[in-house]
């Protein structure tokens, strides 16, 4: 089991950035993929980005391309995700997920999640 804790939301003014963090921890944290959902008031969960731990590769929805970078440090079992370009339609609660085998775009494979953090972008 995997235990996952996000940092880093906030208000950001429209074009700023922000930093996401997900610290990891548990057993065998290496085994797992992490992604990035958010969730906006009255929208189901929607992928963000993820990356796979084992084959360092990385997957972004076509929303966010260009604008957010999912990245690691090993060291600290952290999983970031660096948001630029900030636009008021990214404002939702963004969550932290795990799974094994692979990174999938569907919330409910993933028996793993964080307790979420708010980002609200203003226009």
């Amino acid at each position: 089991q995997v235990q996952l804790v996000e940092s880093g939301g906030g208000l950001v003014q429209a074009g700023g950035s922000l930093r996401l963090s997900c610290a990891a921890s548990g057993r065998t944290f290496s085994t797992y993929d992490l992604a990035w959902f958010r969730q906006a008031p009255g929208k189901e969960q929607e992928f963000v980005a993820g990356l796979s731990w084992s084959v360092d590769t990385t997957y972004y929805a076509d929303s966010v391309k260009g604008r957010f970078t999912i990245s690691r440090d090993t060291a600290k079992n952290t999983v970031y995700l660096q948001m630029n370009s900030l636009k008021p339609e990214d404002t939702a609660v963004y969550y932290c997920a795990g799974k094994m085998f692979g990174i999938s775009g569907r919330f409910n494979d993933y028996p793993y999640w964080g307790q979420g953090t708010q980002v609200t972008v203003s226009s």
